[in-house]
C-alpha cells in the first residue's frame, strides 16, 4: 500500500492554525465584560463558519446547501441563547442542538435523491451540528466566575498540545501511526506532554480553586481531546483516499483538525469546570 509523505510546510502550517485559533479564544474571553459579550459572540460565529464550511466539504453531507443554512442558523440561535440566557445554563443549547439536528434531517429528506443517503449519513449530520454549536459553550463560560480561567487553561493545553504536534510531525514525524496517515507518534506524545506543562504552569498562577495539579489534569483533558479529533480526521481522509474516493478540497481538510479538537476541548472545559472544580 502508497505510504504517505509528510509534508513539513503544510504540517507547520496547520500548528501555526492551531495556535492562533487558541489565541483568538483566549484573548476573546478575557476581552468580554457583563455588557460586552457580543464581539466574543461575532468573532465565535465566524469560527462557527468556518467549523461548518470545513465539515461541510470534507464531510459532504446530502443537501449540503440546506444542510450548511440550517446549521448556520442553529449556530447563531446558540450564540444569542449563551449570551442571553441564564449564567451557567447549558440546557438551552442542548434543545438548540437538537433542534437543529432535527431540522436538518428534515432539510435533507425533501428531495427524493438524498433521502437513502440522509438514513445513512444521520451521525455524520449530527456531527457537524454538534461541532458548530459546541463552540457557544465558551460564551457561557465566560458568563462564570472561573470560566475564563478554564478556557484560559484548557485552550492553552490543547493550543499547545497541537502546535508541538505539528512542529515535531515537521521534523521527526516517527514511529509513523499508519503508512497511510501523515502523523508521527513522537509529536502525538510529546504534544500532550507539554500541552500538560503548560497548563500546570498557569494553574500555578492563577486564583483558588486552580493549582499546577488541577491546571495539569485539564490540560491533559484538553490535548487529550483535540489530538482525538485531529487523529480522526486524519484517520478518516486515509480512508476516503483508500476506498477511492476523490480527496476534499485542501483547506477545508487541513483545518477540520484544529476546529474540531477546539469545538471539543470547549464541550470538556465546561464539564472539568463544573464536575471537576467546583
Amino acid at each position: 500500500m502508497p505510504v504517505v509523505p509528510v509534508r513539513p510546510k503544510l504540517s507547520a502550517a496547520i500548528g501555526g492554525f492551531a495556535a492562533l485559533l487558541a489565541v483568538a479564544l483566549i484573548a476573546g474571553s478575557h476581552l468580554t465584560g457583563p455588557g460586552a459579550r457580543t464581539p466574543y459572540a461575532i468573532v465565535l460565529f465566524g469560527v462557527q463558519l468556518l467549523g461548518l464550511l470545513a465539515w461541510t466539504m470534507a464531510l459532504q453531507p446530502p443537501a449540503a446547501a440546506a444542510t450548511a443554512a440550517v446549521v448556520a442558523v442553529t449556530a447563531l440561535i446558540a450564540d444569542y441563547l449563551a449570551v442571553t440566557g441564564e449564567p451557567g445554563e447549558l440546557l438551552p443549547l442542548l434543545w438548540v442542538t437538537l433542534g437543529g439536528f432535527a431540522a436538518t434531517m428534515v432539510a435533507q429528506v425533501i428531495r427524493a435523491g438524498d433521502r437513502q443517503r440522509a438514513k445513512d449519513t444521520w451521525r455524520t449530520t449530527l456531527i457537524i451540528v454538534c461541532g458548530a454549536t459546541a463552540y457557544a459553550i465558551l460564551i457561557v463560560l465566560t458568563r462564570e466566575p472561573i470560566g475564563s480561567q478554564t478556557i484560559l487553561v484548557c485552550c492553552t493545553g490543547a493550543g499547545v498540545a497541537l502546535l508541538v504536534a505539528r512542529l515535531t510531525d515537521a521534523v521527526f514525524p516517527k514511529p509513523r501511526i499508519a503508512l497511510q496517515v501523515p502523523r508521527g507518534a513522537t509529536g502525538i506524545v510529546l504534544g500532550a506532554m507539554l500541552g500538560t506543562l503548560a497548563s500546570a504552569v498557569l494553574g500555578s498562577y492563577l486564583v483558588f480553586p486552580f493549582t499546577p495539579a488541577k491546571g495539569a489534569v485539564l490540560g491533559l483533558v484538553a490535548a487529550v481531546a483535540a489530538h482525538l479529533i485531529d487523529l480522526a480526521v486524519n484517520f478518516g481522509e486515509a480512508g476516503r483516499r483508500l476506498a477511492g474516493e476523490a480527496p476534499t478540497f485542501w483547506l477545508a481538510r487541513h483545518m477540520q483538525g484544529p476546529l474540531g479538537g477546539f469545538a471539543l476541548t470547549a464541550f470538556a472545559a465546561y464539564t472539568l469546570a463544573h464536575w471537576y472544580l467546583t
